[in-house]
This record gives structure tokens, sequence and C-alpha cells, in this order.
């Protein structure tokens, strides 16, 4: 069959006029008020209510698979509907909604035919649209001009994919003049990528304006600046994407229509660009307010999310897994724990009725912290048996900072600390929820050191933070309530033993064997020298046994570590080898001071704190020692007045006799330290958790002065935290 060559004498004068001097209405038109005021007035709502999803995936599918650029013959991959779409109840819903609606968009099809074919300007065929479309809604007018152009091109295309090998098909296509377009794709390729940016931005701009519909009314309303704004904006979105659809389907009715001399006009090019222009302008301006809204409604939630939080710890639970979901993950449709020994994923259920230890963390707990963690834990689970005790359990929490950008090292470090935990993780950190971190931060007090909050099987708090006390008394803390932590300090005594527990076999070995004990730290190596050497000298003159270990500082790694190789090659005195030995010495002394303060005890007169205080205070500035017979500590005293009552000897010598060494030693360096009184400090790292408003200095009960200081020890192998902001009391 030859095709009927197509001139300008068949043509409507409309459409001669249009396609030599085109519809510049789109521009010409001054007055936009007047535009949207005849739009308005077609705007009739009933109330009607139509969930237009189903019918937009829809058309998003046929659109995505007739759009086609470059090569109009490619055909498309799987179809991307929604995945309720095979479910019979919901295909039931959807196919009511295509019947009640399949009128109006056949209507709406035929206007965008036969508007193209009599060469209606392009103003009037989009107002008579909406005229058809008044009594819906804006998203609704939009979603069923889209259905009803996608019935149009979407016939299109498919004539065009299949024609080749179809007979039906090939045969409806000739009536079409496709085979003839076909030929012509070099010269419709510029036409068609138009069409398709065209049609993208359409799609764009339609799923703003649904979503603005979709937002829920519970946490954002019409007095948000930026949803009044946006909903002003709509119909003039809604306007110029049904303009534009009015356009596309005018290509395509025309090109089957009037063929070749169609083909080589480029004023409709023109047009379709303009448009894409027009509403790629209107989709960034909508998502930006979307963007703020979002915003406005995502705060919402957290608010709310954080009251509840607040309130299911004010509430009695008959068990712990309101409160477990609330912290971990509400939902059910994920496994959100991974098991410590096995390593696979499991239910909370597994934590139901037990006693939970949460272990709150950073990616940057230390080994130390962990092996530390990990040899209490196996103790303490091995106790409770032993003793047929109520088991319990730890999940690590971890807790990472959302505002910055999870990359591959932080999955790294975070898979290889879960590797390496022998109890309960969660999945992933995004599992915990914003709500919850601030929770966590602001009602338990966590910064960046980890916590232990132990829950009892209702899920009630019987404890902060439990990580002190486990520090101080290990297995025997169990089963980590601060009532156990208040029944622990009334037992308590100042003694050697309470400083070394758990730590060094060695020392222990030395006090049961009665001997003087020298315990000395800090990093200057001339000074260990001299107090060493003194020790020693003033040790053989008074015939004593006396053993000396160095403990170290709480800080300053390589100092010490340097310190070490000098006490060791110079053979000074006996020294921890493993840093983790310093590390526990010092964390179980804070612990100490943290556990009182937790107790809100910290400043109440008790012989033992005094000189825990005094024993950290000293520790920020210079050496110091501890003298002890046995277990019995005498002296506790900072470096400039130890060694030189060690010095000054010859000035108490005639005393050991009839005192005893170790209470001769007190009474003449107490007597050195009521003439110098050296300062009393305290450094709190601002990962702290809990930090004290005001202490009372341990030497003079007077209330000391808080200032803050920024500290850097140089010191690589140290926690960053010892970089951030301190707080002194001087």
């Amino acid at each position: 069959m030859a095709m009927i060559p197509t001139t300008s004498k068949m043509m409507p004068a409309a459409m001669q006029r249009l396609i030599k001097g085109g519809d510049r209405s789109m521009i010409t038109m001054s007055d936009d008020s007047v535009m949207m005021k005849q739009v308005m007035d077609t705007h009739t709502p009933d109330g009607r209510e139509v969930d237009v999803k189903p019918l937009l995936h829809l058309v998003e599918d046929i659109l995505n698979r007739a759009t086609l650029s470059a090569d109009p013959l490619a055909i498309a991959g799987p179809v991307s509907l929604p995945e309720n779409m095979e479910d019979k109840t919901y295909q039931a819903s959807f196919n009511a909604m295509l019947d009640a609606l399949s009128f109006i968009i056949e209507r709406i099809s035929c206007e965008l035919s036969v508007k193209a074919l009599t060469g209606g300007e392009a103003h009037a065929t989009t107002l008579a649209i909406f005229n058809l479309l008044g009594p819906f809604s804006w998203d609704t007018k939009l979603v069923l001009t889209l259905a009803a152009f996608a019935f149009n091109y979407g016939e299109f295309w498919l004539l065009a994919q299949i024609y080749t090998s179809n007979q039906l098909a090939k045969s409806m296509a000739i009536l079409k003049q496709l085979p003839m377009i076909m030929e012509h794709t070099g010269v419709l390729k510029s036409r068609f990528e138009a069409l398709n940016d065209l049609i993208q931005a359409m799609l764009k701009v339609t799923r703003c304006v649904v979503e603005f519909r979709e937002l829920p009314s519970t946490y954002i309303s019409s007095d948000v600046p930026a949803l009044s704004a946006a909903m002003a904006h709509v119909p003039t979105a809604v306007y110029w994407t049904i303009r534009s659809a009015v356009a596309c389907a005018g290509q395509i009715t025309n090109l089957t229509s009037y063929g070749l001399e169609y083909i080589t006009t480029t004023t409709e090019a023109w047009e379709l660009s303009t448009l894409a222009h027009k509403l790629t302008n209107i989709y960034e301006h909508l998502q930006k307010q979307i963007a703020i809204c979002n915003q406005h409604i995502e705060e919402k939630r957290y608010l709310e999310a954080y009251q509840t939080l607040l309130n299911l710890f004010e509430t009695l639970h008959i068990d712990n897994m309101k409160i477990l979901k609330a912290l971990i993950y509400p939902k059910d449709d994920i496994l959100p724990l991974v098991e410590g020994t096995t390593k696979k994923r499991v239910n909370l259920e597994v934590l139901r009725r037990r006693n939970v230890l949460l272990l709150i963390s950073g990616l940057d707990i230390s080994q130390e912290e962990l092996s530390i963690l990990e040899q209490i834990h196996s103790e303490s689970k091995l106790h409770a048996t032993r003793h047929e005790i109520h088991q319990y359990e730890i999940v690590w929490i971890p807790m990472v900072d959302r505002s910055v950008q999870w990359t591959e090292p932080m999955q790294k470090r975070f898979e290889e600390l879960q590797s390496s935990m022998p109890w309960y993780t969660v999945y992933h950190p995004n599992l915990i929820d914003k709500a919850v971190i601030r929770f966590i931060k602001e009602r338990w007090h966590f910064r960046n050191k980890p916590i232990l909050v132990v829950l009892d099987p209702q899920g009630k708090v019987v404890c902060p933070n439990a990580i002190h006390m486990m520090w101080i008394w290990g297995s025997n803390a169990f089963p980590f309530t601060t009532l156990r932590e208040e029944a622990l300090w009334k037992e308590e005594t100042w003694r050697l033993e309470l400083l070394i527990n758990g730590i060094d076999q060695t020392i222990l070995n030395w006090i049961r064997e009665g001997k003087y004990i020298f315990l000395y730290g800090g990093d200057d190596i001339e000074w260990i020298r001299k107090f060493t050497v003194a020790a020693r000298q003033v040790a053989q003159a008074a015939r004593i046994p006396l053993e000396m270990a160095y403990v170290g500082k709480s800080s300053k790694r390589e100092q010490v570590r340097r310190a070490i190789v000098a006490i060791n090659n110079e053979k000074m005195s006996y020294a921890w080898q493993d840093l983790t030995m310093v590390w526990f010495f010092w964390t179980r002394l804070e612990s100490m001071l943290f556990s009182k303060i937790q107790l809100g005890k910290a400043d109440d007169y008790d012989p033992v704190m005094q000189q825990i205080k005094r024993l950290l205070s000293f520790d920020k500035a210079g050496g110091w020692a501890v003298l002890s017979k046995g277990s019995s500590i005498t002296v506790n005293g900072h470096g400039t007045t130890v060694l030189p009552a060690l010095l000054e000897y010859d000035l108490w010598k005639e005393h050991v006799p009839t005192k005893g060494y170790d209470q001769a030693f007190k009474d003449h360096h107490d007597r050195i330290h009521d003439v110098t009184h050296p300062c009393c400090r305290f450094e709190f790292q601002s990962a702290m958790g809990r930090i004290p408003d005001s202490m009372r200095c341990p030497e003079c009960q007077r209330p000391m002065e808080k200032l803050t200081s920024f500290v850097c020890c140089h010191d690589d192998a140290a926690p960053s935290t010892y970089e951030e902001a301190s707080r002194t009391f001087e």
C-alpha cells in the first residue's frame, strides 16, 4: 500500500497557523493571574477521595517504557509495579477504581486527540480538561490526565515496537503511517528526545504534587509556611503539567495524522523544550518546599518518639519487650540482633524477661575495655550459673553520629567489633533511632565513654551505668544493680587491695607476706630515679623488707612506656610491662570517683573517697607514692612531699624502732605536707557522662574553683577524647 503524501491543503486552517507561527500564547499571555483565575473557576471539589498512587505507578510504567529517546524499537525491562499488585484484594480494589474512572480517562483522551486534530489552542484545550475534572482534587486531576495521555502515547509506541513481528500490529501501523515515521528516525531523534525530557519533567512534578497530598496531617498542617506556600503553587504546577500533556499528545497525533510535512517543522520542538524548562523550575521549587515540610515532619516525629520513650520508662510493664523494641528496633520485619557465639541474626524475643545490660559505646571502644569486659562477662555468667541466679544478657548498642556519612572504614571497624564480642549486638547502627540516641545522651548521660545500663526483666533501669562497679569489683558486683553498688561501698575500706584487686597477683602476694610496699607513679624519669634510690636507701637503713611497683599515669602512654623501659634497664623497681594493666588501674580509680558521683555521694565525708580523690589529683601533676604495710595504707602523698620526707630520713629515723617505719615516715611526711599544701586538681574529659557541677577539695574541704582547659598530650596511642575540653577544679 503506497503512502499518500500529506499537503497543507488537507490540514485545517488552525493547524496550518500552528505549524507556521506556533502556539505562542504560552509566552505572550501576559496576565498569568487571569489564566489561573480561569483554572481556579473550574475547581469545584466535591470531597471525593481517590487513591491515585496505584494508577500513577501504572502510568509511570507505561511512559518509562514508551519514552524512547534514542532507539524506539528497544524493549524495556521487567514491570516495576507496586509489590502488592499481586494481592487479589488489592487488584480488586484497583480494578474497581479503574472501572469508576475509565469514563473520565476516556473523555480526557478524546479531548487530547480531537483538539490536536482540529488545531485547538493549547490553553483552551487545557481549560476544557480542567472543566471535565472539576470535582477532583489537584493531584487526581493530574494523574487522570497523565493516564489519558499514557493511553494514547503507549498505544503509539506499542505498535512501533511490535509492528515488524506482528501482522495485526503491522496493518494498524500502516494506517497510522508508522513505517514512514520510523524510516525518518534520524530526523525525529531530537524530537523524541525533547518529548522524553518533557514527559520525565511531567512525571517529576506529578510525583511532587502527589507527595504533598500524602503528607501526614498528624505532623503538618496548612498553617506551616512551607506547606501553605507549596499548596498555593500546586494549581499552577498542575496547570502547566496538563498543558504539557496537551503539547505531547499533539506531537504524536500530528505525526500520525500529517506525516512528513509535520516532521519538518521546528516550532513544536521549541515548544516542548520551553515547557520542559518551565516544569523543571516548578519541580525544583516544589522539591525545596517538600524538603522543608519533610524536615518539619521529621522533627515532629522525633519529638513524639522521644516523648514516647520518656513515657515508657515512667510506666510499669509486665516484661521488657516494649522497652527493648523502643530502644533497639520497633518493627518485626527484620531480625535486629546478632547472637555473640554463632553470629546468627535473632529476634528480640531472646531477651524477653531477662536481665539485660545495654553496653552503649561508639566505634572507638578500646580493646582494653573489651578484653576486661569479656573476662568479667565470662566470670559473671559462671557465677550466675553456679548460684542458680536469674541469667542476664549483654547487648551492644553502637552509637554513631548520624550527621557523619557512613564510610567503608566505619563499616569495617563496626564489623571487627561485632565479630569480637561474645554477647548480643545490634545488627547495624542505623537501626537505632535518632530519638533513642538523644534519650541515651540526655537521660543516661552518654558522651563517648562506654556505659552499661542495667534493665531488670520488666525493663526498669536498676542501674544507669554499671560499668564503674564492673571495673571496681568485677563479677563480684553481680547482679550490677545500684543497691548492690551501695552495699559494696559500705564494705570497703582504704586498703591496698582496693587499688590493685584483679590486676596484679605479685603485689597481692607482697600484701599477704606483710611487706612494706611503695606504689608510685608519674612520668618524670628524674623524679622516679631520685625516689626509688631514696626509698631503697632508707629501707636498707631501717632494715625493712620493701617492695616498689610503678603503675604509670592515666595519660601520656608513650611517656609511661619510656619510663617503664628506663625502670627495667636501670633495675629501679618492679613495673607493669603491659600497658593494659596501667590503663585498668587508672580506669578503676576514675570509676571509683564516678561511682560515687552517680550515687550522689562524691562529696560526702568518706575517708576512702577522700584518699581516692587525692590520688587522682596527684596524677595530674608530678609524681606520687602510696606506702602500705601489707594491706594497710599509711601514706598517700604527692611527689613534692614524699621525696623530701625520704631525703630527710635522718630527722625521723630515731622514731622507727618505737613507732615502726610506716608510722614514723607518715608523721614526718604529714609535717611537710602541712607546710607545702600542694594544690588539688581534677580533670574530667568531656567524653565522661556525669560531670559534677561542683566538688570539694579532699585536702581542705573548701569548694574547688571550676575552670575549663584544653589538653593535648601529643600521644597517638591515647584516645581521641583526651584532645577534647576538660573541666578542672583547683
